[in-house]
């Protein structure tokens, strides 16, 4: 089989045809031929119009490697004297786009290993530069941010993450609907400016965005907090248990320390000890030497014990069905806590009853929407940092994760090359 009929198999070109391939060097060479009598299509308007002339030089595009050679094609560029636009164009052609070097279909299939491997291991392993493989993802992520979709987006969730040192966050927005999760933006910081600027960047692609969202979730970050209930105020604001937990984790620790200092400075014994995991995992997930160490600490009467056991005690707040019997627990727990004398616990007590609302919007929901699908994705975000070794650049960062996580549509070809 010859190497003319594989590549008609796969790419079969409309007013072009293939003409003599060779080697030279270490690739192979294939030259492309307009169709005698196929006028040429303007790449400005898209009209055909009749040849002015041809370019001097030859065009050379990097194509998918075949058998471990590289693989280009040759063809002479005609230009076209295009009538709408009353000047001379040069010629569109159907295998790349623009003044790109490589082939659409190469830049789709290096952008879809991109997706496995790291860009360096995909330029390394197909003989390109790390800049190829950046401008096809780039290339790729256009197309997929400019043909998506927003008309079904209704349920969003909102989260800020670590991308490099020195405080450097950014804010993600994903789609946590049951039937579409993806990510749909990124933008650099966290504050409430970043958040406006994906609200209006959304409304601009899909006018009334703002108004289809029915539920929102988030942390109790106050620039978001802010934002939320100023552009999308219709939708069901959802803390969930995630975040609360975090903070109560927080603030358990800080009594274990605040105590373990205090008993240190009196010269008592070190009771607090290697005791920070037994106090903050879960019951069931401690090991054997972890339950006994943790029998012996809740025998005491410490100020991290009463901490310990208020921690636990709300726990039961989250098997709760209805909001009424919910929010009678969750008042009940913070007065009790009031009473308490530890500062954080009291902090934590405080915390809930100014969100109170937005917290048992948990259970008015049936638990159906939360942070968790954040996380989750959030765990693939930082993935996508780790399997690069890191970011100089936030635009470099945000074609990463939009191609990771965005789940954009992306050009269909005859044939798949991979």
């Amino acid at each position: 089989m010859r190497l003319k009929t594989v590549l008609n198999r796969c790419l079969r070109f409309k007013g072009f045809v293939y003409g003599k391939s060779e080697f030279s060097g270490k690739a192979i060479m294939v030259t492309i031929e307009s169709r005698k009598g196929c006028q040429p299509i303007c790449a400005a308007c898209g009209t055909p119009g009749p040849v002015y002339d041809h370019e001097r030089n030859l065009r050379v595009f990097e194509h998918i490697p075949l058998w471990g050679f590289h693989t280009h094609f040759v063809y002479r560029m005609r230009r076209v004297s295009c009538s709408t636009c009353n000047r001379v164009v040069v010629e569109q052609v159907p295998w790349a786009t623009g003044k790109q070097h490589t082939t659409d279909v190469y830049r789709c299939f290096l952008a879809n290993w991109a997706k496995v491997l790291s860009w360096k291991e995909v330029s390394r392993r197909f003989r390109t530069c790390w800049q190829t493989v950046f401008r096809s993802v780039q290339s790729v992520v256009a197309y997929g941010l400019e043909h998506r979709t927003l008309d079904d987006v209704q349920a969003i969730g909102i989260d800020e993450l670590a991308w490099k040192k020195g405080h450097g966050y950014v804010t993600a927005v994903y789609q946590i609907d049951r039937e579409h999760q993806r990510l749909l933006w990124v933008g650099e910081n966290r504050t409430e400016q970043t958040l406006r600027q994906f609200f209006a960047s959304m409304e601009a692609l899909s006018p009334g965005f703002c108004k289809r969202i029915r539920v929102a979730c988030s942390d109790m970050w106050r620039p978001y907090l802010k934002v939320i209930s100023m552009r999308i105020g219709q939708a069901v604001h959802v803390l969930d248990r995630f975040h609360i937990m975090q903070h109560f984790g927080k603030a358990l620790d800080k009594v274990r320390a605040e105590e373990a200092s205090r008993l240190r400075s009196k010269g008592q014994q070190p009771l607090l000890k290697k005791t920070r995991w037994c106090l903050l995992k879960r019951p069931e997930n401690l090991s054997g030497t972890q339950q006994a160490r943790l029998g012996d600490l809740l025998r005491l009467n410490l100020r991290t014990t009463r901490a310990y056991l208020l921690k636990e005690q709300f726990q039961l707040f989250w098997e709760y069905t209805s909001p009424f019997w919910a929010g009678r627990f969750l008042d009940a727990w913070c007065q009790r806590t009031m009473r308490s004398r530890l500062k954080p616990m009291k902090r934590i007590a405080l915390m809930l009853r100014s969100h109170r609302e937005e917290i048992l919007n948990w259970f008015r929901l049936k638990k159906a929407f939360s942070s968790a699908i954040v996380e989750a994705s959030n765990n693939k975000f930082k993935l996508t940092i780790r399997k690069s070794f890191g970011f100089r650049s936030f635009d470099v960062l945000q074609v990463a994760v939009l191609h990771q996580l965005g789940k954009l549509p992306e050009p269909q070809f005859a044939h798949e090359f991979w």
